[in-house]
């Protein structure tokens, strides 16, 4: 795999695992729950982010040599990690409510 495809495998990954908790009313798409209330998708939202995180060490550790990082850079990705999930929000709770 080379460093621009892992980016972008990177970058898909973290717009859909950051969107599927308002898109989907299963939790991460998958287990059926009879009402998904707020907190299961805030809950949903950070594994989301660790989970993402896991596999961008995994990507880095197949390229190279991982690098250690400071508590800067997870503040960083984790701001950028929420506005990646705000259309989900949108779509969720301002632009459905809008039309009903």
């Amino acid at each position: 795999m080379t460093q621009t495809m892992g980016h972008w495998l990177l970058f898909g990954l973290a717009l859909l695992f950051a969107n599927l908790p308002f898109v989907s009313n299963r939790i991460f798409g998958v287990f059926k729950v009879a009402q998904k209330g707020g907190w299961t998708r805030v809950v949903e939202v950070i594994a989301g982010y660790f989970i993402v995180g896991l596999i961008g060490f995994a990507i880095e550790g197949s390229i190279g040599q991982v690098t250690p990082q400071r508590w800067e850079f997870y503040a960083l990705t984790a701001c950028l990690f929420l506005v990646l999930a705000f259309p989900g929000f949108v779509y969720r709770f301002l632009w459905r409510s809008a039309k009903a």
